[in-house]
């Protein structure tokens, strides 16, 4: 569904991404795993259109990003590490927004609206306005923005960041179900623990190049230990 070959990005005489390439399966959670500035949030931004490669092509379930640009985009939702929203209307419109751009049903998007608000326990407070949420919340809402389309494919940078336990929990089951109807999650994340719980696969990054990637049990057997995906990380980014 996400098909990333020999992508690369330079910044002046840096090169932040070197040559990786990579597959994301349908029905697969696959976190996108590395230290600070290794260049998961630069290949992120490349897949999801905000900035060009030097080289290299993504493909998004089948569709070129960089020539099938609108098509592309339709197959994914993004949410970056920082949760940037309209904060002078209401979570509520916020929602009908993003169903009026993904051109949501009526009767459907309201179904899909209360079922997350549920989930999520954002029930009490989508009628404030969004200036007035916290961190975890405005992460709530940008989340549930992001599930009701139902897209292909879900595509987050950090997105525990700013949750409580509980909420983490209810987005791991959530990344479960998407999963389980066909769709495909690519996320990034610090928090080891999850990924190594919910991924189906990873890839680990480190200075622009792919120095690990399979299931945790692949990458055990590549590197001879059986060690937890916190160990294997550390072992290997610090070579």
């Amino acid at each position: 569904m996400l098909k990333i070959n020999n992508l690369s990005k330079s910044y002046g005489l840096k090169k932040a991404v070197n040559k990786i390439s990579f597959e994301v399966n349908q029905g697969e959670i696959f976190g996108f795993l590395g230290p600070n500035g290794a260049g998961k949030t630069t290949t992120i931004k490349m897949i999801v259109g905000l900035l060009k490669p030097d080289e290299g092509k993504i493909l998004i379930n089948g569709f070129d990003n960089q020539i099938n640009i609108l098509d592309a985009k339709g197959q994914f939702c993004y949410v970056p590490d920082n949760p940037e929203v309209f904060e002078k209307i209401t979570g509520y419109d916020y929602l009908q927004f993003i169903c009026d751009v993904f051109k949501i049903p009526n009767k459907e998007r309201e179904e899909r609206i209360n079922y997350y608000l549920e989930k999520l326990l954002l029930k009490n407070d989508i009628n404030s306005y969004i200036s007035g949420y916290s961190h975890g919340m405005k992460q709530k809402i940008v989340l549930i923005g992001s599930l009701i389309v139902n897209p292909k494919i879900l595509i987050f940078d950090e997105p525990m960041v700013g949750l409580d336990p509980k909420a983490q929990h209810t987005v791991k089951e959530l990344l479960a179900q998407h999963c389980s109807k066909g769709n495909s999650v690519f996320f990034s994340t610090h928090v080891l623990e999850v990924a190594e719980k919910v991924c189906d696969r990873v890839a680990i990054i480190n200075n622009g190049e792919i120095i690990a990637l399979g299931t945790l049990d692949e990458i055990r057997k590549s590197i001879g230990k059986d060690e937890s995906l916190e160990n294997i990380f550390l072992e290997l980014t610090e070579k």
